[in-house]
């Protein structure tokens, strides 16, 4: 993956905040928001924004889920601008749940950002980020699935945004880190919510 534009989490959900307006935002003007360009940086913002009280919008983490798909897809094609389809893109999002989505993240955003650093440095690199972005992918096949398990899918989406966050600040360990849980959450999904 390429370099991207920012290297804070806060800033991220700077962005976030800058780009909302009015009782409900389209998907398409959060993505102006944020910068087109940045695939890290919108992968950590859908992944957060399911991670925070927001996910209690309708369907929101299967929209999520199918986000992070897409953006994945492109990212093994080695697509260099991200592209979301029409019917995520045109979808709109409340503001009022958004922002206090925001607010709620910033305190434990802010506590992990001072833990990042760049470190193992290959590992955000071909072809060794492959893994991570096949078990994102494979990841985002259960999530629309999750919604029915409580806080499954916002587990499954702070463990996207935990990867995402590696990548922006070029944090390998926590690159590392992420491949642990994106490959056990799936499993542990089922051993303790479908099988109780």
């Amino acid at each position: 993956m390429d370099a991207e534009d920012v290297t804070q989490l806060s800033e991220v959900l700077d962005r976030l905040e800058k780009s909302v307006e009015g009782n409900d935002i389209a998907v398409d003007d959060l993505l102006r928001g944020m910068g087109q360009h940045s695939f890290a940086s919108i992968m950590l913002a859908f992944a957060l924004i399911s991670t925070s009280p927001a996910s209690a919008i309708p369907g929101i983490t299967a929209m999520v889920a199918v986000v992070e798909f897409v953006l994945v897809v492109q990212l093994l094609a080695r697509r260099r601008t991200p592209w979301l389809p029409h019917f995520i893109t045109s979808r709109r999002i409340s503001t009022e749940k958004l922002c206090r989505g925001i607010q709620w993240l910033r305190k434990p955003v802010h506590w992990v950002e001072r833990l990042l650093r760049p470190r193992w440095t290959f590992l955000i690199h071909p072809p060794w980020i492959y893994v991570p972005l096949l078990l994102v992918l494979s990841l985002t096949l259960f999530m629309p699935v999750m919604e029915v398990i409580p806080t499954s899918g916002s587990i499954a989406s702070a463990v996207i945004a935990l990867f995402a966050a590696g990548v922006l600040t070029r944090d390998g360990l926590v690159v590392a880190l992420s491949m642990l849980l994106l490959a056990a959450v799936p499993f542990a999904v089922w051993q303790f919510g479908f099988s109780a």
